[in-house]
């Protein structure tokens, strides 16, 4: 995504009507490449991931709720779901949107959103695809926190209620605004969009939207449903880390997609973007192994792997706003705090956040956006933030100015938007945790989760001799 000031803010696109110009064929392909990418983050990315780090005897449970997680998330965010993110809301439009799409109506192949650049634009056929993709891989996210005791049946209402409640309005909140033609055809006009929009609050490709949120759900979960058995006093050691390092690794291919796909065009700051998520994560893999090395005394694969996610998390929001040298440095920074609260802080407050999504997507999104408040300034090495006031109608970035950096204001804006993340996760996610185990139960009976999900939820195993 190229940057956005007015007054200082970037976002996502989400009024068709105000897109000029005919999708280039290089920015719809890439769009649809960057689609693919993020769906294999999720399948099998995401799914062996979470899967090598439970036990054996919840391998399939594990594979089978991200899948339907995944599949029940595509079909809700068709029906409602873009609609609620990406329309104008009325009366409501700084908190979510409206049913301006409802079943995707009045889309067609000939439809277009804007990108960011004046006069640009891609199909909103490939707008809604990705978008959802970043619906799907949110909520399965937040299964690492109440991994290997939540019942399948809650798990599919998850995949319905928690977006609807939490996912789309905080993507209203933070990427709905009325795009960047709007803004240079009326420089002094109000601008109507979200409310972490409006603060200024910077976030490139999730931050807040993707990581925060869903790492604060999965503690809210995993404090609503309670630890596992024997937890703290059993042994609890994955049971694949050559799954684990696999999924990593699709993890990274695909979040080129995430990050770079997030610009929304095929130009340099896509390529900028996918500089920076490379370089995040080879120093969150690096720094890391470097504190397991200092505190252990030995480095763990389990460490590099998750490194290399804490990485990717940081960078998220800064992929197409920090240099290349500040998105090492929060790469760096980022995995220190991360292993600090996947262990001791975890262990002191005795929550058992099974897989660490909060230690990992939570706090990993928390340093990565208040740090996108540093790394973004120009006199850093930063890109810089787009005044779009200044641009004339033709699609020509180079003509933009440069809006002036505010440090005090930046890292203001950041917060509020990390502090509005939070507490809206953190409430919607107790109402629908809480709802769903009123209606029919979070978690497994005892004895199935003591012989396992995999064999009494799904009647299968995962290996078998």
């Amino acid at each position: 995504m190229i940057k956005l000031l007015t007054p200082l803010a970037l976002a996502f696109v989400a009024t068709p009507a105000l897109a000029q110009g005919s999708p280039e064929k290089g920015d719809t392909t890439w769009m649809l490449v960057s689609t693919v990418l993020v769906l294999l983050m999720i399948l099998p990315g995401l799914a062996l991931f979470y899967g090598g780090l439970v036990r054996v005897k919840n391998m399939v449970s594990m594979l089978s709720q991200v899948t339907a997680v995944a599949v029940i998330g595509a079909l809700v965010w068709a029906l409602w779901g873009y609609s609620l993110a990406f329309t104008d809301g009325g009366a409501a439009d700084a908190v979510v949107g409206g049913f301006g799409r409802l079943f995707l109506g009045g889309v067609t192949p000939e439809s277009v959103v804007a990108t960011f650049s004046t006069g640009v634009s891609i199909p909103e056929y490939a707008f809604i695809a990705f978008q959802g993709t970043f619906a799907c891989i949110t909520a399965a996210l937040v299964l690492g926190g109440v991994a290997e005791r939540m019942k399948f049946a809650a798990v599919v209402l998850f995949a319905v209620a928690w977006p609807s409640v939490v996912y789309y309005p905080i993507a209203h909140m933070v990427w709905w605004w009325p795009g960047p033609d709007a803004i240079a055809a009326a420089p002094e006009a109000p601008v109507k969009a979200g409310l972490i929009w409006s603060f200024g609050a910077l976030d490139f490709a999730g931050g807040t939207v993707v990581h925060i949120n869903s790492g604060v759900a999965a503690l809210v979960g995993a404090l609503i449903l309670g630890a596992r058995h024997g937890y703290r006093r059993d042994i609890m050691l994955p049971h694949s880390l050559t799954l684990t390092t696999v999924g990593a690794g699709l993890l990274a291919v695909g979040w080129f997609g995430f990050n770079a796909g997030s610009n929304l065009e095929a130009n340099g700051y896509a390529a900028l973007a996918m500089v920076n998520t490379f370089l995040a994560a080879s120093a969150g893999s690096v720094s890391w192994m470097l504190t397991e090395w200092a505190t252990k005394k030995r480095p763990s694969l389990l460490g590099l792997a998750s490194g290399l996610v804490a990485g990717l998390v940081a960078v998220t929001p800064a992929a197409g706003l920090s240099g290349p040298m500040g998105a090492i440095v929060l790469g760096l920074l980022v995995s220190p705090v991360c292993v600090l609260f996947c262990s001791r802080i975890k262990h002191w407050l005795g929550y058992d956040d099974s897989l660490d999504a909060f230690g990992i997507h939570g706090i990993g999104g928390i340093v990565g956006a208040i740090g996108t408040g540093l790394v973004v300034n120009p006199a850093w090495g930063g890109a810089g933030v787009v005044d779009y006031a200044s641009c004339a109608l033709d699609g020509d970035i180079s003509t933009c100015d440069v809006a002036a950096y505010s440090l005090g204001a930046q890292i203001l804006a950041q917060l509020k938007a990390v502090a509005v993340t939070v507490l809206w996760s953190g409430i919607g996610s107790a109402l629908v945790f809480a709802g769903i185990r009123l209606a029919i139960g979070g978690r497994v009976a005892r004895e199935i989760e003591v012989e396992g999900l995999d064999l009494r939820e799904h009647g299968e195993a995962a290996y078998h001799a």
